[in-house]
């Protein structure tokens, strides 16, 4: 992992610091619309947590506006590695411990990716972890199951890039199942419990891959 520099973490912490301010302002604010008396308390507690979220991912989707993190590889010391850094920071301390924590409705799961900038399709669900969603379209009727990694991103010694993750109707992705950077899944496609699809693997329509490393499952012939 590359070294996240003084005037980055600052950056960060900045934005942060007007998400919980305006969380908890906005709280306030709704509570006393609201006239809460009895729950004011809890009111105000959860309405912060909420609010800093989602100001926080506005926040978030407007820096990557100004300062898009682009695909490919990113040089070391460059403007993007700094764009990337603070990107990697709202995920750390934000975003990871909603993603990871299996405790949020996979119902809900989908919107607050949809938030991040995941395409998903209409009736697709991930009771599975999305990496890095902007990179990542989802067609229609998709599950990707309990446990599942999609990861967009490679971090390999010094090497640090971004590929999209591209997958077609009617997918299926097993539970604990990988799907790693640059992967395309055409329409129809499964792929089984527990495999790992290597990075720009090409799944075509209807083929069921299984595996580490996953590969098309050939049925043997009987005579």
């Amino acid at each position: 992992m590359r070294k996240i520099t003084l005037l980055q973490i600052l950056s960060f912490v900045a934005m942060l610091t007007i998400a919980i301010v305006g969380g908890i302002a906005a709280a306030v604010a709704l509570a006393a619309v609201a006239k809460l008396t009895d729950f004011r308390g809890v009111g105000i507690v959860i309405g912060s947590v909420v609010f800093t979220y989602l100001i926080a991912i506005l926040l978030h989707r407007l820096f990557l506006w100004a300062r898009p993190l682009p695909m490919g590889e990113i040089a070391m010391g460059s403007p993007e590695e700094a764009t990337y850094h603070i990107y990697l920071l709202f995920y750390l301390v934000l975003f990871y411990p909603i993603t990871r924590s299996a405790v949020v409705p996979v119902p809900l799961m989908r919107l607050f990716y949809q938030m991040l900038g995941a395409k998903l399709g209409d009736n697709s669900y991930s009771s599975g972890i999305i990496f890095d969603p902007k990179f990542v379209t989802v067609g229609n009727n998709c599950i990707l199951g309990q446990g599942s990694l999609i990861i967009p991103h490679a971090i390999e010694g010094a090497s640090l890039s971004h590929q999209p993750i591209t997958m077609g109707n009617n997918v299926t992705i097993g539970a604990n199942a990988v799907i790693l950077q640059g992967c395309v899944i055409e329409d129809g496609a499964t792929v089984g419990i527990g495999a790992v699809v290597s990075k720009n693997s090409h799944i075509k329509q209807g083929e069921i891959w299984l595996g580490i490393p996953a590969k098309p499952y050939q049925p043997k012939l009987t005579a």
